[in-house]
């Protein structure tokens, strides 16, 4: 019945507010999706990949802050290692909050990427210098 009360009618008989209704429910749906459903799921899925390489001797923490060095890794478990008394805990895989050593090799790959980049531009910022100091050479 409120659909009624929204929809008004046209002279042709065609409910044009109502269109005008659903193309905005729409619209707003799918920017919904964009901004709060599909970011989530995204990281979602990046957290699961990151449970699923974690691979043994990897230093990992826990969503409790426990921090351990993994020993053996099953299914859907993990046994670590803390502490200088290499105390072993079992802890299961949606545990885990991050993969300290995995995080400090992609670490170790942007800074390497990064100087690459910046080895790249010197070399060719000096080879524009040497072409430049020819032709002021040839013009001599």
């Amino acid at each position: 019945m409120q659909f009624l009360l929204f929809s008004s009618t046209s002279s042709d008989g065609t409910s044009s507010s109502s269109f005008t209704y659903i193309i905005v429910m729409v619209l707003f749906f799918v920017v919904m999706y964009f901004l709060m459903i599909r970011p989530q799921k995204k990281k979602q899925k990046e957290e699961q990949d990151m449970r699923d390489s974690i691979q043994i001797g990897d230093e990992i923490t826990t969503i409790g802050g426990i921090m351990g060095r993994v020993v053996t890794v099953k299914e859907d478990s993990l046994i670590i290692e803390t502490g200088a008394d290499r105390n072993k805990m079992k802890v299961t895989r949606w545990a885990v909050q991050t993969n300290n050593t995995a995080q400090a090799r992609s670490d170790a790959e942007k800074a390497a990427a990064a100087a690459a980049r910046e080895a790249e531009k010197a070399e060719k910022n000096q080879g524009r210098k040497t072409r430049k100091s020819k032709k002021k050479d040839d013009e001599e």
